[in-house]
């Protein structure tokens, strides 16, 4: 198996500043122009822009270049359907305590958000954990500023990050054991400092790529074309409607010399017996146009997994909890796949957290750390209650537990603190010894219901 040092000697010959030459090789610079492109696409510089005038009865008309940037909206919702609520913990209360206190003091909910934000708009990101003044932090490293090394087993071997600042090159050469930083501030590329690598190399996230196992690919690939061609029909039934606006006026069996005022409203002419005068305009085929449009309009959604009722593009009212499944059984798909990738790399940062934590002093066992476990809440409109309903009744049967209700219902996002006031409650003598009284005048929202 191919390592670092194996890697450098036999490709760079032991150069001092190997790494310069590996990010300017083809493909890394490649990959570079690649998201710079995709940025481009993202802030609306669309193929639609590119649209050359032309002239039309002699005149030089401005191509209409209407612009739709349905990208953003799709890709937010991607985001919000799967990391709107935080990610639970679940597992031994120790282990869950002292990691919740991490992502908290780490602020990992909106690190996660920045991750699938990044590898959604470009197909990967990576992560690299450190420990700063004693808190366990993340930073996000950009697929255009982040450059991997695999062995013939695709395992990382090594990780060179590079960006510029004014006008200064800097590298930051991960290994296993230490990370190196260099740039070339007066013209030479010199190391500015060494570390120790406690948390080992960054952290690949990336979706699923049928090209290649190493790398990811973005979204927008599988659906900015079809966005182009909504952008190119709507914009030439634009211009055709603008054309044709203005009708011909025609008059037959009789010359008008006179010209009439622009003016005024309501203008009227004399005609000779025989004579006759019209407008003549041409004839949209707006059907055709709303035809075309939709079906490229239900192919973006059907291809990005988004459900038409969360575009506005559906009506619906009084649905049941089947239906609203139904619904999103698109959305539930994709945000599946999602997730599988966002697991496989938080449960990775997992293991690195509980690797720093050792250096504190914290540790648990194998058996503690297997407990450790985190669950996705997806924003999928919900008949809360039917759910309650549903769970008040598998209760009553025995067939579920307080803990399990207390992390299914919709009205709870932390799940350890609401199981110890619970505890609380009990011991106050407010638990499940206490008759509860229903009182079916009220709903599960706390309103009163008229009988």
């Amino acid at each position: 198996m191919t390592t670092l040092e194996t890697y450098i000697k036999e490709k760079y010959d032991n150069s001092y500043d190997w790494f310069v030459e590996f990010v300017n090789e083809p493909n890394n610079q490649m990959k570079v122009r690649q998201v710079q492109g995709l940025r481009e696409y993202l802030v609306g510089n669309h193929k639609i822009l590119k649209r050359q005038n032309f002239k039309h009865n002699g005149k030089q008309y401005e191509a209409r270049k209407i612009v739709l940037q349905y990208a953003k909206t799709i890709l937010n919702f991607q985001k919000n359907y799967l990391l709107k609520t935080p990610i639970t913990l679940i597992g031994d209360n120790d282990i869950v305590t002292e990691y919740k206190k991490v992502i908290k003091q780490g602020r990992y909910d909106r690190l996660n958000t920045k991750i699938l934000d990044r590898v959604l708009k470009y197909g990967e990101c990576y992560e690299y954990l450190f420990i700063e003044s004693g808190i366990i932090k993340s930073k996000v490293i950009d697929l255009d500023s982040g450059f991997p090394l695999y062995n013939e087993n695709n395992e990382m071997i090594g990780f060179v990050e590079y960006f510029m600042n004014d006008g200064i090159e800097y590298y930051n050469v991960y290994k296993h054991d230490v990370v190196e930083s260099y740039n070339n501030k007066g013209g030479e590329v010199k190391m500015t400092a060494r570390y120790a690598n406690l948390s080992g190399l960054p952290l690949a996230y990336k979706n699923e790529n049928e090209m290649c196992e190493t790398e990811g690919r973005s979204e927008l690939e599988d659906w900015a074309s079809i966005i182009d061609n909504m952008e190119s029909l709507l914009s030439k039934h634009s211009e055709a409607t603008e054309k044709f606006l203005d009708p011909i006026f025609l008059s037959i069996g009789q010359r008008i010399n006179e010209n009439m005022p622009s003016d005024i409203i309501g203008k009227g002419i004399n005609l000779d017996d025989g004579g006759e005068a019209k407008y003549l305009q041409a004839q949209l085929d707006v059907k055709s146009f709303e035809s075309a449009y939709k079906a490229l309009q239900t192919s973006l959604l059907d291809i990005s997994g988004t459900p038409a009722v969360s575009m506005n593009k559906t009506d619906i009212s009084n649905l049941s909890e089947v239906s609203i499944r139904l619904l999103f059984s698109l959305a539930e798909v994709k945000a599946g796949i999602n997730e599988e990738f966002m697991r496989e790399g938080i449960e990775d940062r997992f293991d690195r957290i509980r690797k720093l934590l050792e250096y504190r002093g914290v540790t648990f066992n194998d058996d503690e750390y297997d407990t450790l476990n985190h669950v996705y809440h997806y924003a999928q409109p919900s008949n809360n209650k039917e759910t309650i309903e549903n769970m008040k009744m598998l209760r009553e049967m025995s067939a579920i537990s307080i803990e399990s209700i207390v992390s299914q219902t919709p009205y709870i996002q932390d799940v350890a603190r609401e199981m110890e006031r619970l505890e609380e409650e009990k011991r106050d003598g407010l638990g499940e010894d206490e008759d509860v009284v229903i009182d079916s005048r009220v709903d599960v929202d706390g309103n009163v219901v008229d009988e």
